[in-house]
């Protein structure tokens, strides 16, 4: 992926000198203590309203305090890498919007180690990557492009660039208003009913990470030879038949909440193809 010497985004806050764990029902959790199969469910995109709220017993705040947001340091290349990416959305997204005769606000990234306090309540480094609405930020540990390389088997610097493009396609979402009609629905639905929906808002959001790179390649030229391979591998390891799977455990359609590794390379592909919001409503189409 060619990025380097782009604009890099000033909507980066580095919190990484602070963390440790946090509290739930009186105890703490650290990262040996969460389930591994969590970084697999809540890998690209999660719901944090959900899993949040689960793993702080209710969306209770952190013990720890978290030190003042500052930008990263000017030597750190991976948080300079995500900075870029981001920085990218930021313009291909501006430009989506204002072509639509509407204005996009850019989300904060929030680089974190290990726990972090957001408004959405408690996240955790084995969670993965996630967006919170309720602050508009993205989170990351950059330690999980670590897990996407070695124990996912998703290598490459476009990989971990479509990891970012997800979660912003989640802070879209919630933009264009789908956040909150999707929670209103959530909330009325059984619990198979609210996992599909859960699926339906992750395809949306690897179709909007398409988009992205459909619009900064006409853009910008990112595109090296076998970056497309690197996002479409990374859709395929995290499905969540290939999750399961890969734990050894049944694959379980009614559990899903992320779609299919066929789904989400279909939703990131259609993305890619055609570069409009409009063609990634997976909310009106039967075949996902």
């Amino acid at each position: 992926m060619r990025w380097e010497g782009n604009r890099e985004s000033s909507n980066v806050e580095d919190e990484r000198s602070g963390g440790g764990g946090f509290g739930i029902g009186g105890g703490t959790i650290g990262i040996g203590t969460i389930v591994i199969a969590l970084i697999g469910g809540a890998v690209l995109g999660v719901n944090p309203l959900t899993l949040l709220g689960m793993l702080t017993g209710g969306g209770g705040a952190p013990v720890t305090q978290q030190a003042p947001a500052h930008a990263p340091p000017a030597n750190d290349q991976s948080a300079k890498f995500v900075s870029t990416v981001l920085a990218d959305t930021e313009d291909v997204w501006t430009d989506i919007f204002k072509q639509a005769g509407a204005t996009y606000h850019d989300p904060k990234l929030v680089l974190f180690r290990g726990s972090v306090r957001t408004a959405c309540g408690a996240g955790q480094a084995a969670m993965g990557p996630f967006y919170c609405p309720a602050d508009q930020k993205v989170y990351i540990d950059l330690s999980f492009y670590d897990t996407l390389k070695n124990r996912l088997g998703a290598p490459g610097d476009f990989a971990q660039a479509y990891v970012v493009a997800h979660e912003v396609g989640h802070h879209v979402q919630q933009e264009l208003g789908i956040t909150q009609k999707v929670d209103q629905a959530r909330a009325r639905a059984s619990q198979a009913q609210a996992n599909a929906l859960s699926v339906r808002v992750e395809l949306q959001a690897d179709c909007f990470a398409g988009v992205w790179a459909n619009h900064a390649q006409k853009a910008r030229n990112i595109l090296e030879q076998g970056d497309i391979e690197e996002a479409m591998n990374a859709a395929q390891k995290i499905g969540d038949d290939a999750l399961q799977a890969s734990a050894g455990r049944a694959v379980v359609p009614e559990s899903f909440t992320h779609g299919t590794s066929a789904q989400r390379q279909k939703w990131f592909s259609t993305g890619l193809q055609q570069g409009t919001v409009k063609a990634c409503d997976t909310f009106n189409t039967r075949s996902l």
